[in-house]
């Protein structure tokens, strides 16, 4: 059985001049990523990596979570591959895992992240907003032979500041 959470970066700055690489979260971003990550204590596994885009948003997003779930900053593994748009790129970086790893939590950008749950996960979701958390379970003993999951768990901010409960 593999895992895969998924997180959207939080929200970002479009406000300096800056290439998209570096552009930074903005205190909405802020405080909705620790919002869900305050939020998601009882639905983790007990062990898991995370690995991130190295792009400042998706970095500041996960080191945010890290914090919060008690994940050491330095142990996060900041993955060229996962600074894509791309559905495909992405579905390639998550099956190029190491199957020692059965819990990873990935930190990404939308295209790509609506468009990989849509296609592995079993309910149809419109768009992951920002600090939106989608978890997925596979039947599957390695991470390169994944197919259609099921989702699990999803939390978007909004559920959290309106208390409704999330799936």
């Amino acid at each position: 059985m593999k895992n895969l959470i998924i997180v959207r970066h939080a929200k970002s700055s479009w406000d300096a001049p800056l290439r998209d690489f570096d552009r930074p979260l903005q205190n909405r971003g802020i405080q909705d990523a620790h919002l869900v990550s305050s939020n998601m204590n009882d639905s983790l596994p007990k062990t898991f990596m995370i690995w991130s885009s190295p792009a400042k948003r998706a970095s500041e997003t996960a080191m945010i979570f890290a914090q919060n779930i008690s994940y050491p900053v330095e142990s996060i593994v900041y993955k060229d591959d996962l600074y894509t748009f791309d559905e495909r790129q992405l579905e390639k970086t998550v099956r190029s895992c190491s199957d020692d790893y059965d819990n990873v939590i990935l930190f990404g950008h939308n295209e790509a992240i609506t468009n990989f749950v849509n296609k592995f996960g079993d309910i149809f979701i419109d768009n992951v907003t920002t600090s939106g958390v989608v978890s997925l379970t596979f039947d599957a003993n390695n991470w390169s032979g994944i197919g259609k999951g099921r989702t699990r768990k999803v939390i978007f901010p909004r559920d959290l500041k309106n208390e409704r409960r999330p799936i």
